[in-house]
Formats: structure tokens, sequence, C-alpha cells
């Protein structure tokens, strides 16, 4: 099978995302890495590089940063940047909605449908790939659905949908 044929998936992002992840590559290639290339430089000058520790520990996190740089790298190349403010009105969900839920267990919840990258349950962001996001992908507000878990059924009801800047 030829590369043409197969495809990356899409890495939605909303901007906020997208630039949090070119700000961290930005800060390693300019800021970190030229300090530990830096390090590495005068730990190999002093000698016997077996016992090293600056020159081991270096050139390890080294190996890291460069790691976390091709990843970033093509993460960003593979980003399809979609900013909520710029849809038009609806009631719909889809990619970057903030959508109020009531819980099956009758607690309140609003969720942010964003891209695998901008994680944060700490803030209520999920994946737009999770199974809570999935099932209320292309619902409406005031709809019911059903999310199968890990503790079984749970019917959900969609209380508001908007489309907000998500920081």
């Amino acid at each position: 099978m030829s590369n043409d044929t197969v495809s990356e998936p899409k890495n939605y992002m909303t901007p906020t995302g997208w630039q949090a992840l070119k700000d961290e590559l930005y800060r390693l290639v300019n800021k970190e890495r030229p300090e530990i290339v830096q390090v590495v430089n005068w730990a190999a000058g002093n000698g016997d590089r077996s016992e090293n520790g600056d020159y081991l520990y270096g050139k390890r996190r080294m190996r890291e940063i460069d790691r976390r740089i091709r990843f970033l790298t093509k993460r960003l190349e593979a980003a399809v940047v979609v900013d909520p403010e710029a849809r038009e009105a609806t009631d719909q969900i889809f990619f970057g909605a903030t959508v109020g839920l009531l819980r099956g267990d009758g607690s309140e919840q609003v969720v942010r449908i964003v891209g695998t990258d901008e994680i944060d349950t700490a803030q209520n962001k999920i994946s737009w790939v999770s199974p809570l996001a999935r099932c209320l992908i292309k619902a409406h507000e005031g709809d019911e659905v059903v999310l199968h878990g890990p503790d079984g059924r749970e019917t959900i009801e969609i209380l508001s949908v908007a489309y907000v800047r998500i920081d």
C-alpha cells in the first residue's frame, strides 16, 4: 500500500488549543533545546562521558525534547482549526460546542467538546471522540441521548447548546 492512500486522521482543535501546542513547540525549539545543547557540549568537554551525569542526563533530555518536537510538529501539520465563535447559530451539537446537560442522576453538567490534545476533565473539556461526545454529536437542544458506559445505560437530556470561545 502506498503512502498516498494512507491519510492521517483529522486533528480537530480549537484556536486556543492550536495556540497552546504552537507555544509549546516554540518554547522547546527556541529555549529548552538550545539550553540542553549547551549543557551537553559543556559536559562533553569534561572528559569521561560514561560517568558524566550532566552529559548522560542532557543527552536523555535532548532525546525527549526531540521526540516531543516531532510529535507536536505532526499534530500541528494535521490540525484542522475550528473556531466555535465563527460557527453559525444552531442548536445542533458539533465540535466546539459548549453543552449543558442533565445527567441521569439528576445532576447538571456543562461540557465543552474539544480536540484530543485539549482534554482537561477539571474544566469539563472532553474529546470529540470520547463516548460522551460521540453520543452528543448531531443531537439538538432538548433531545435525550443514551450513553452506554461501563456502569450501564444513562439517559442524558441536552439543556443548552452554545458556540462560544473555549479557553
